[in-house]
């Protein structure tokens, strides 16, 4: 049995009840449903506790398993809730929503940066993409101050699926090439930022993200490191 992903379906829902089908053999909780983003795609796993009647036990984070489900990691020394029981699933919120807007400002950095992606990284207060880039940008101010610009448009960011045929057909859709869309499911996830004549980009994803740009706020770009011939590391920092 797999896990429903809820957080695909609502990456503000910071409660919700989840059945525990599983417990794997180094003690972590597998739900039927989960709030609890598994880590992928750059972005770490949520943390957050569960709850049910006579006990509690803290998720230090969540990861992906065969068959489409997401195993949760309890704190050492804390045990899991029994076989069969409801739990009552809570988010790490202020954790989450900081990987949220993080996340959305990648992407926005890649409009800024319109080069192929060979990695990243998310963090609560910080993030950086790996470039094919073999020279370093001559104006940092000035991609900051264009990445500052699209974010104050307040532009919505929604989603349209996809097939993987369509993906297959589409591959310039794909900006980062370490990182795979999420497959198996038949079908493939989009996250798009701005509409109409108003886009500014379509990207496969599996992250959670935030509703309007306008909720990352401040952003200012880090030091830029060289990795390799044709690689350049950049960072992003988002302020609280």
């Amino acid at each position: 049995m797999s896990t429903e992903p809820l957080f695909m379906q609502d990456a503000y829902a910071r409660a919700a009840e989840g059945r525990v089908i599983a417990l794997t053999e180094d003690g972590n909780v597998v739900l039927d449903r989960s709030l609890f983003y598994a880590t992928g795609g750059g972005q770490p796993g949520d943390s957050g506790r569960l709850l049910w009647d006579d006990g509690a036990m803290t998720v230090t984070s969540a990861q992906k398993l065969e068959g489409g489900r997401i195993a949760l990691v309890p704190q050492d020394g804390v045990a899991p809730p029994p076989l069969g029981v409801t739990v009552r699933q809570e988010l790490d919120w202020n954790r989450r929503y900081a990987h949220m807007r993080v996340h959305t400002a990648l992407h926005l950095l890649s409009v800024v940066i319109p080069l192929e992606v060979s990695g990243g990284a998310i963090a609560a207060d910080k993030g950086r993409l790996d470039f094919n880039m073999p020279e370093a940008p001559d104006d940092k101010e000035a991609l900051e101050r264009a990445l500052q610009a699209l974010i104050e448009r307040d532009l919505p960011v929604t989603e349209d699926w996809i097939t993987e045929a369509e993906l297959d057909a589409n591959p310039g859709l794909v900006k980062t090439m370490s990182v795979s869309p999420p497959r198996g499911a038949g079908r493939v996830r989009l996250v798009r930022i701005g509409e109409g004549e108003n886009q500014v980009d379509l990207q496969p994803c599996g992250g959670t993200h935030v509703a309007r740009t306008g909720e990352i706020g401040r952003i200012r770009l880090g030091k830029v490191e060289k990795k390799g011939k044709q690689n350049r590391r950049v960072y992003l920092h988002i302020d609280p």
